[in-house]
């Protein structure tokens, strides 16, 4: 089980992770978008974080819906409304829940990646975060089709999640700002799909025990 402190917890691990790497996120957007997406992404987790006391006592689904409208109201550029998207889809499959199933955390993955396809209108291939999410959820539900548990699946699925990653560099962009350059997107790695791939690795260092935030009991 994940319980409702850990997702708490994942939040505030994330926005730590965003902080750290926005310098590194804002050149990766440097190459091939508006050299905006490590600003974005900090200011924008910087007030998630700051809300995470006042919603700690609240079900999954309220935290994530708080999340998802704090980050459409801050987060600049196409990252709000993706993100946004992502969190406001994962609340509406955790309606009422203060700890999530092996299951429940599959559906949260799939719904989260719906939106983000349906908002941006991209799919695999095309080097956007995309290209992280979904390998990511095929790879925790063929783990949760073996039995695997919460944390084993997430292993796999950040393994994956990180292969996706890497398969960004070689792509040509066809979404985005980045689609504008065609032949010159090619040899970057995408900056959304390295802050998709933060966020799930952010969850899996939650659950597995080894990354600890202030939220902790």
């Amino acid at each position: 089980m994940v319980t409702q402190v850990q997702i708490i917890e994942w939040l505030q691990v994330f926005a730590s992770v965003i902080n750290h790497h926005k310098e590194e996120l804002t050149e990766l957007d440097a190459a091939i978008g508006d050299a905006d997406h490590g600003i974005n992404m900090d200011r924008g987790f910087k007030k998630v974080s700051s809300i995470l006391p006042s919603i700690e006592g609240k079900d999954i689904s309220s935290i994530f819906k708080t999340v998802s409208m704090t980050l459409i109201s801050s987060v600049g550029g196409a990252s709000g409304p993706l993100y946004g998207t992502w969190f406001l889809r994962a609340s509406s499959v955790t309606a009422g829940k203060q700890e999530l199933t092996t299951n429940d955390l599959l559906n949260l993955l799939q719904a989260g990646l719906n939106g983000v396809i349906e908002r941006g209108k991209a799919q695999l291939g095309d080097k956007t975060m995309v290209d992280v999410l979904s390998p990511a959820v095929t790879t925790f539900e063929k783990a949760v089709n073996e039995s695997k548990g919460s944390v084993e699946a997430l292993r796999l699925a950040v393994a994956a999640a990180e292969q996706g990653l890497k398969d960004t560099i070689p792509m040509l962009a066809k979404k985005g700002r980045a689609s504008y350059l065609g032949d010159r997107s090619i040899g970057h790695q995408d900056p959304g799909g390295t802050s998709a791939y933060f966020m799930l690795r952010s969850l899996l260092e939650v659950v597995e025990g080894s990354r600890r935030s202030k939220y902790r009991k």
